[in-house]
């Protein structure tokens, strides 16, 4: 067959080739609005793909582009109708028109339902429902589509940007959750994200984690060692031959999917940057543990991306030096206060924004040490301590002047110091994510006793299974409190959106 011309850049009009899109219907119904988004999104993407597959394989048409477009949730009120003070979410905060557009209906289901439900419930409201004016990129239509990849430019015989749109940062940005954002129409935002920026980090999830985002649970341990992740499957192993211990399955990193807690789960030939695993439940609220490796970098980067699934925690459950000679190698640290020396996070949360602790996480956790070591109240002291965490940038602050780090980490009051808990514990803030923080003693630098090879071999072999024992058993304690209780007032600014 033979093959359209390319298309070239010109000066006279370009038709726009689209899918037929109902018109704009108004639900009372939380499922049968999701419903209808799940449709328009199955319209466009379908659309997409085969206008890809077909402009692949016959060349473009000249003087067309090829668009579709992401469905949209739109709701009005006009009243300044009060809701309960006590909620955090489901209900906007002044009369007007939000908006927010969406992606991925059919992995956000459970959400979109229970978000859309809480404003129509509140406000006695109907949602609208219809397409938007914001393009879906090609690259992220295919993305749910094993057999289809988006090639190199080149590949084809046109390019690709002159008859598909293409991912455009210039709008995929975080001036929502930085509390920067300013609407150009008078419509406020319903969500935090849009669904750009969701897709965007959908596919980063995957690149940098090689599982797919479907497998995410509702609550994420993050470490800084590749020790936790053999505890990790030798737990979800037992889990598994427990009949009632409601979880369903196990995924390492690959997608690798075993129900049998005797199956084999084979190798990959190289793990990712962020080795991450799963042990979930039919109603999403398991475990995830990723190994986010060393460094503020990383800990930004996985934060980032998993903030768009809307966990309901996040905790790091990770080694730390200890700044304090009355602590012994195995002690544990729970963090009531962050000494922000990462750096990553300064162009998006000022380093003078307060991170609180946040009470539901600091007694779930301190309860899950009680329980594991058997040591309660006065006597819990004589292996925790609570404090300030300080998180460095420079994983050699050692060699640097005495009179620099050491005495800033002095008068701050820190008692431990790694690279990652208060970029978490920024981030949790800033997504709007419950955070803590729990880590385990493995060195003393300040006091003769780094982290060498000999010194380090039995606190390994010691207190990994306990201390992930300790962070899964908070998760567990967390996912049992009521969703408005977990996600407090603290983490919402004057003017939030509606949905979590």
């Amino acid at each position: 067959m033979t093959k359209a011309s390319p298309v070239t850049p010109a000066s006279y009009a370009i038709t726009i080739k689209q899918p037929e899109t109902p018109a704009p219907e108004s639900f009372t119904d939380a499922a049968a609005a999701v419903a209808q988004l799940e449709k328009l999104y199955a319209q466009a993407t379908d659309f997409l793909c085969d206008e890809f597959i077909r402009s692949m394989a016959e060349g473009a048409v000249a003087d067309q582009r090829i668009r579709a477009y992401y469905p949209e949730i739109r709701f009005t009120t006009s009243s300044f109708a009060q809701v309960d003070s006590r909620l955090s979410f489901g209900h906007v905060s002044a009369p007007g028109t939000y908006a927010t557009t969406v992606t991925r209906p059919d992995l956000f289901r459970h959400y979109l339902i229970q978000q859309i439900g809480l404003l129509i419930k509140n406000h006695g409201q109907p949602v609208t429902i219809a397409a938007s004016e914001t393009p879906i990129p090609v690259h992220f239509a295919v993305a749910s589509r094993p057999d289809l990849s988006v090639p190199q430019e080149g590949a084809g015989d046109f390019t690709l940007r002159d008859v598909f749109d293409v991912p455009d940062l210039a709008t995929t940005n975080d001036d929502i959750v930085n509390g920067t954002y300013q609407s150009e129409d008078g419509i406020g935002p319903l969500a935090l994200f849009s669904a750009q920026r969701i897709d965007y980090s959908l596919a980063r999830l995957t690149h940098y984690t090689a599982t797919d985002a479907e497998h995410f649970q509702n609550h994420v341990l993050f470490t800084n060692y590749q020790f936790y992740v053999a505890e990790f499957e030798a737990y979800a192993r037992a889990q598994l031959a427990d009949p009632n211990s409601g979880y369903v399955s196990f995924v390492s990193t690959g997608n690798h999917e075993i129900t049998d807690p005797k199956a084999e789960i084979p190798g990959i030939a190289k793990l990712p940057q962020m080795p991450t695993y799963h042990l979930k439940r039919a109603d999403g609220k398991g475990i995830t543990l990723v190994n986010i490796g060393v460094g503020p970098s990383n800990a930004k980067t996985a934060t980032d991306h998993i903030a768009v699934l809307r966990p309901h925690a996040w905790l790091m459950v990770g080694h730390c030096a200890g700044l304090r000679n009355t602590q012994a190698m195995g002690d544990f640290v729970l963090a009531h206060g962050y000494l922000r020396e990462d750096h990553v996070l300064d162009d998006d949360l000022p380093i003078w924004t307060p991170i609180p602790a946040l009470a539901e996480i600091q007694i779930a956790l301190e309860q899950a040490v009680a329980d594991v070591t058997e040591f309660e109240g006065f006597d819990l002291k004589r292996i925790m301590r609570t404090g300030t965490v300080a998180t460095i940038d420079n994983r050699n602050w050692e060699l640097r002047d005495q009179s620099g780090p050491v005495q800033r980490l002095s008068q701050s009051r820190a008692i431990a110091l790694d690279m990652e808990s208060a970029t978490i514990a920024a981030n949790g803030y800033r997504f709007r994510v419950p955070y803590g923080t729990l880590l385990c003693v493995s060195d003393k630098p300040l006091h003769g006793e780094l982290k060498l090879p000999g010194m380090a071999s039995d606190f390994y072999q010691t207190q990994v299974a306990r201390h992930l024992q300790i962070g899964i058993k908070a998760m567990e304690q967390l996912r049992s409190m009521p969703l408005e209780r977990l996600h407090s007032r603290k983490l919402r600014s004057f003017d939030e959106t509606a949905f979590l």
